[in-house]
């Protein structure tokens, strides 16, 4: 199983967001019933890291209403050993010591 972030953004006027909070609790899924939400942050979306077959399938978590606006992000992790690899190959390995302003 892959591993995918879904992010589901909603209108931020205080009836929408609560609208799409009610969706969410109300459908009985556990995915959609965990998610966390950025909305008392002034961040008006929702987020929810599942692991499933693929995008389609996390896709298919959210409910119909707020999928056209859904981004969903297939998620992996680096060790150091395999990017101190690719620096090697790009001839960038000690510049991977430097900060991202050069510093």
């Amino acid at each position: 199983m892959a591993r995918f972030l879904i992010e589901v953004p909603h209108g931020t006027d205080t009836v929408a967001c609560a609208r799409a909070v009610q969706v969410f609790l109300s459908t009985g899924s556990h995915f959609l019933t965990h998610a966390d939400w950025g909305c008392m942050d002034g961040v008006h979306s929702a987020w929810m890291v599942v692991e499933v077959g693929s995008k389609a399938e996390a896709l298919a978590i959210v409910p119909p209403a707020f999928r056209s606006g859904t981004r969903v992000v297939a998620l992996n992790s680096f060790s150091l050993e395999q990017i101190e690899r690719t620096l090697r190959r790009h001839g960038a390995l000690g510049e991977a010591t430097r900060g991202p302003d050069g510093g």
